[in-house]
């Protein structure tokens, strides 16, 4: 069976998260790249936190377009599996640890790739131990929610003062919060597809921090790319960003955020296994640069996924 076959897709988008209006946009262009490559393409928003039933659409891969809780967690993933059904992106440990800021850090930790010091903060933990250790680690820091995305309850935090309101704000996105070093430097992303790094995006936002607003609202947002910058240090970047996706196990793609601090090192700040899918995004914006349209690299990542997860047989059972 010929692997140029078109595909019965179905894009699962929208979800329960508060990233739900993100992902209705990635998911709409997902559906317009997949259907000018030829496919069969069926988009499904996902309300709750169930896989809908797909049996009617015959499903050869499953496009992923959902992003933050039940989408990057590792949840629908395992659904799918136990179901059989091919879709793109990781696994569900790899989704897990990936979107679990806490998990991360540790995986990153233990195979020494370079990332800020930092510490956790449980919900049932008081504010005094939060100052105490917060004036450890010292000030300024970056409150963000263990588990969110889309910077959503995230905020630098300069003062003592400000530490409250800010804790305030992550818990209302999560159970766990972490507080990490401050890295002043410039912010950078490195997507990764098929286990091998793209030319890297640089981000300038107008404002201090790279938040909510920045990411999908403020149009004084700049991406750069190419970007300006030692040669020697963008090969060093993009080896990290490599070794991030393959410590977390990742498959298919993914794009890996760092900075590179005014002290000449390099740190990693997250990894996002489901990021956005529109051709403004930054890792379609990277692959862009490498010479790959949007559509190619939809095309190209169902055709991993089918590929790898058994979606021939699938085929060849259809056919």
């Amino acid at each position: 069976m010929n692997e140029n076959r078109k595909l019965n897709i179905p894009v699962l988008m929208g979800g329960v998260s508060n990233e739900r209006k993100v992902s209705l946009k990635s998911g709409k262009a997902v559906e317009k790249a997949l259907q000018e490559a030829g496919h069969q393409v069926t988009t499904v928003d996902v309300k709750g936190r169930r896989v809908p039933d797909l049996s009617g659409l015959h499903p050869d891969v499953a496009f992923l377009a959902l992003h933050g809780e039940f989408g990057e967690d590792g949840q629908i993933q395992n659904m799918l599996d136990a179901r059989g059904i091919p879709y793109t992106g990781s696994g569900p440990d790899a989704s897990r640890r990936a979107m679990d800021k806490i998990a991360s850090k540790r995986t990153f930790v233990l195979n020494s790739i370079p990332t800020a010091d930092y510490f956790t903060l449980e919900s049932d933990e008081g504010m005094v131990d939060a100052r105490n250790r917060a004036r450890q680690l010292g000030f300024p820091l970056v409150c963000k929610p263990a588990d969110g995305g889309s910077s959503l309850g995230v905020a630098v935090v300069k003062t003592e003062e400000e530490l409250d309101g800010a804790v305030e704000c992550a818990f209302e996105n999560g159970d766990r919060l972490l507080m990490e070093e401050y890295v002043r430097g410039r912010e950078f992303t490195v997507g990764v597809l098929d286990g091998e790094p793209l030319p890297m995006v640089e981000i300038v936002p107008k404002q201090e921090f790279f938040d909510y607003y920045a990411k999908y609202e403020d149009e004084e947002t700049t991406y750069i790319t190419p970007v300006a910058l030692i040669e020697s240090v963008y090969r060093k970047a993009l080896k990290l960003g490599k070794r991030v996706y393959e410590a977390l196990g990742c498959r298919h793609f993914a794009r890996v955020d760092l900075l590179y601090g005014y002290d000449g090192q390099l740190y990693v700040l997250e990894v996002n296994t489901i990021p956005g899918f529109t051709p403004r995004s930054l890792l379609p914006m990277a692959a862009e640069e490498a010479g790959m349209g949007f559509t190619e690299l939809c095309d190209l990542i169902v055709r991993l996924a089918a590929r790898e997860q058994g979606g021939w047989k699938t085929i060849r059972k259809a056919g």
